[in-house]
């Protein structure tokens, strides 16, 4: 067991920051340890992305603070990534942007991600689904402690959703990583995740998905309905399929809040 285990592998406290006169994010906490995933979810406008963005260290907060393991490796998969019809990049460059990758490491992302047949495909011409394993595969190249994953599933259909939320599983159950998810899709992600974190501005209410659905804040934010939708799934170590889906869907449906 490594030190990373005993402490979290990120922590914030009081997180607060606002835009002009608008609080965006009033006193948030929030906590990922090693093996754990754990998931903000909140409507549109919710403050999650801005969140996200501090945690990162993209943006400073107006007050509060967050500690990170000594020496820790964050891989981060971002939300859209819009990609230039006119240029000409195939996985194999889009991988290295940014970052060095040997031919092999590059292999070894994508089979672990279920997409080994794209390294050469131009990244304009991939699925939806696909565009989505690179991405993930391009943060797994960085051999993170720390997975930060912005909608990893948007311009997915529901069953290549299923997919992709097993795959996160497998990851962290093979490398022992954290991860940090953010989403606004409530059926599959309270499914796929140890601890949940609903935000609206400020926590509403945190714990385990099956506490979390039937606590009234959420019910209150989504719905009686939405709260009885939790699906339950057991994870195997299948064979991932990918959702056909086209690419420039995976860039849409951005949440367009300062959050």
């Amino acid at each position: 067991m490594t030190p990373l285990d005993h402490a979290p592998l990120l922590q914030a406290s009081g997180i607060t920051k606002r835009f002009g006169r608008r609080t965006v994010l009033d006193h948030v906490d929030l906590a990922v340890a090693a093996r754990e995933i754990v998931t903000v979810i909140g409507p549109n406008g919710a403050g999650k992305s801005t969140l996200l963005r501090i945690l990162l260290g993209l943006l400073p907060p107006d007050s509060g603070a967050q500690q990170r393991a000594p020496g820790i490796r964050i891989g981060y998969m971002p939300q859209r990534l819009a990609v230039d019809e006119t240029l000409p990049l195939t996985v194999r460059r889009f991988l290295r942007l940014g970052q060095p990758g040997t031919e092999a490491a590059m292999r070894a992302a994508l089979e672990e991600v279920g997409a080994p047949e794209v390294l050469d495909t131009e990244i304009q011409r991939v699925s939806g689904g696909e565009f989505q394993r690179v991405l993930l595969a391009r943060a797994l190249l960085r051999d993170p402690a720390l997975l930060v994953l912005d909608e990893p599933v948007q311009g997915v259909d529901v069953a290549g959703q299923e997919d992709l939320f097993r795959l996160i599983l497998e990851i962290r159950d093979r490398r022992g990583c954290g991860v940090l998810m953010v989403s606004h899709d409530l059926h599959l992600v309270m499914a796929a995740t140890d601890t949940v974190v609903c935000l609206n501005h400020h926590v509403c209410c945190t714990g385990r998905p099956e506490a979390v659905r039937v606590d009234p804040a959420y019910l209150a934010l989504f719905g009686a309905a939405r709260g009885g939708e939790l699906a339950v799934y057991h994870h195997h170590h299948d064979h991932v399929h990918d959702a056909p889906h086209h690419a420039d869907h995976a860039h849409d449906h951005a949440d367009h809040d300062h959050g």
